[in-house]
């Protein structure tokens, strides 16, 4: 998709986002988007063009590291818990607790019982979230591994990105058919009824984004409501020519200089 064909579509949906968040402070309403998918998907793409115009005191993304040593003896739940959102707050979760299911388990640092209490345990544990009236979305960018390569390589070629590339990432290009596995058996496991997945094609990542951001904004309730009126007195004078206190050039005190 061209940059200013995606653009122009986006442009409408900034304006319904804003909305979006101006209807969750006001009706105290807490919303959480739990996105996963393939490395280069396009996770970060999506969190920029869904944050940029909200008030970035209501939005919050978590990206949490990998679990510290007194972390990996709680209750696996316990480190996400507190980043769940309050009333008015919207909270984007940059991969979440299906780490478990995913990475973890593909790449052994969870062991086979660990995987399999997770997969038992996380539909009750959504529920008793959604159940507290917390909107929770759930969504998989999905791209094919002839795109994951392309996008690989334009990061080890660009200075720029090259930061993006983590060990886990190479390590991780031999076992995409285990990450298709894993994903498969987390579908099974997780989507329900009161917690479903929505699968969103990121072989075009531009494409991917309005389609997540749209089917995000329909699956809420009508969030208009009329802005509150701004009382905006006069200045009581004409505006001032000379802004004050203004940095002046400091003098040159070079050699030969007094």
């Amino acid at each position: 998709m061209k940059r200013k064909a995606y653009e122009a579509a986006l442009e409408p949906l900034e304006h319904e986002l804003v909305a979006m968040a101006h209807w969750a402070r006001a009706t105290g309403e807490r919303i959480c988007v739990l996105l996963e998918g393939r490395d280069t998907a396009g996770k970060g793409g999506t969190i920029k063009a869904i944050s940029q115009r909200i008030n970035p005191r209501q939005l919050r993304v978590v990206a949490l590291p990998k679990p510290t040593e007194t972390e990996r003896t709680q209750w696996y739940f316990q480190r996400y818990v507190p980043h769940l959102p309050a009333a008015g707050e919207i909270v984007l979760f940059d991969r979440s607790w299906y780490n478990r299911g995913g990475v973890e388990k593909v790449m052994g640092f969870a062991t086979n019982e660990q995987v399999e209490a997770f997969l038992r345990d996380v539909p009750t544990f959504e529920k008793l979230l959604v159940d507290d009236g917390i909107r929770l979305f759930k969504y998989w960018l999905s791209c094919d591994q002839e795109h994951q390569e392309e996008r690989f390589a334009e990061r080890l070629d660009d200075p720029l990105k090259r930061w993006k590339l983590s060990p886990i990432d190479i390590k991780a290009r031999t076992r995409f058919a285990e990450y298709s596995a894993a994903r498969e058996a987390m579908f099974k496991a997780t989507h329900t009824d009161h917690a479903p997945w929505t699968v969103v094609d990121y072989n075009d990542q531009k494409q991917g984004r309005l389609t997540l951001i749209r089917n995000l904004l329909d699956r809420l309730p009508d969030t208009s409501i009329a802005q509150e009126e701004i009382d905006w007195p006069d200045l009581g004078h004409e505006p001032l020519d000379e802004e004050f206190g203004l940095l002046k050039p400091i003098p040159d005190y070079g050699p030969g200089k007094d």
